[in-house]
């Protein structure tokens, strides 16, 4: 395939129905980028971020940063994402202290999702804001059916609020969400799923807040995030370097004055997030809820 043929079916979103079609579009764009990049750029700092620059056919763009530690290479994702889908499958029985395995479900589906984003990174560059939504809902879906194949019914949807006024519901208030997780008709966990938290950390505690006070319940509110890094913005051309999108006082701060959310997951977590007080309470590696946290909310 060539570049033009890889974003072609990476703007479709019936090209994405299963686990298997996400498998085999990543599989398809990492046998492509192992011969036909016209660079592959070291970031400057946090050198092991990548950007990957396509040739002419694709206008000598450059991707979004790529995180060589967690980047499996085409021969590397032919093995593990065999893997993948077996500890999938078997999540329940799995050995909980594999790191191996652990790092499987991360970097896999990291690379996946990186591929999508990465191959729409390859269209003009006035239509970013169209790869962007593309590259959300993919993720949003993506990560819908990796809780699907581990067993777990969900969806995305609106809920309905019943406002309790004096004991009694008077009127509805609908809230849409990327994650509904229900058990006999029960609302066991609500979730956002966002490929970062840049401009979204704030609504995702308002949001718990609200519909916890409205429905006068502690229903479980979680955050799924995929990275929270971008391009740095520099006056030379030639400088190729990462910012964090993360925002640790606001995090802190709704944290401790508004309420906890109930688990943040990130595939790329930041180094931060593993030392910083309060931070490495509240947020872990997206296996953290495939393999324990996500049993517990049920």
């Amino acid at each position: 395939m060539n570049l033009k043929q890889i974003v072609n079916k990476a703007k479709d979103k019936s090209n994405f129905t299963n686990l298997k079609a996400y498998i085999s579009f990543c599989d398809e764009y990492l046998n492509f980028i192992a011969d036909n990049l016209q660079a592959i750029i070291v970031s400057q700092n946090e050198n092991h971020y990548r950007f990957y620059q396509y040739k002419k056919e694709g206008n000598f763009q450059i991707t979004r940063p790529i995180n060589s530690n967690l980047m499996y290479d085409a021969k590397e994702f032919t093995k593990s994402s065999k893997e993948f889908l077996s500890i999938l499958k078997n999540i329940k029985t799995i050995n909980k202290k594999d790191e191996a395995l652990r790092n499987i479900l991360n970097n896999a589906t990291y690379t996946i999702q990186q591929s999508v984003g990465s191959a729409l990174d390859g269209l003009p560059a006035g239509q970013s804001n169209t790869a962007r939504k593309l590259n959300g809902d993919l993720f949003e879906h993506f990560i819908r059916l990796i809780i699907s194949e581990i067993g777990i019914d969900c969806k995305s949807g609106t809920i309905q609020v019943p406002v309790i006024v004096d004991g009694k519901p008077t009127f509805n208030m609908s809230y849409q969400h990327d994650l509904i997780i229900e058990k006999e008709n029960d609302v066991k966990v609500i979730g956002s799923i966002k490929t970062s938290s840049k401009d979204r950390i704030d609504k995702i505690f308002i949001d718990k807040f609200l519909y916890n006070k409205l429905t006068e319940k502690a229903t479980p509110h979680i955050a799924i995030f995929l990275n929270d890094v971008q391009r740095k913005n520099t006056k030379k051309e030639s400088e190729y370097g990462i910012n964090s999108t993360f925002l640790p006082g606001h995090f802190k701060g709704y944290t401790v004055k508004l309420n906890p959310l109930d688990g943040v997951y990130y595939c790329d977590i930041r180094p931060n997030m593993k030392t910083e007080h309060i931070l490495k309470e509240h947020i872990k590696t997206f296996d953290n809820l495939l393999i324990e946290d996500i049993w517990k909310f049920l």
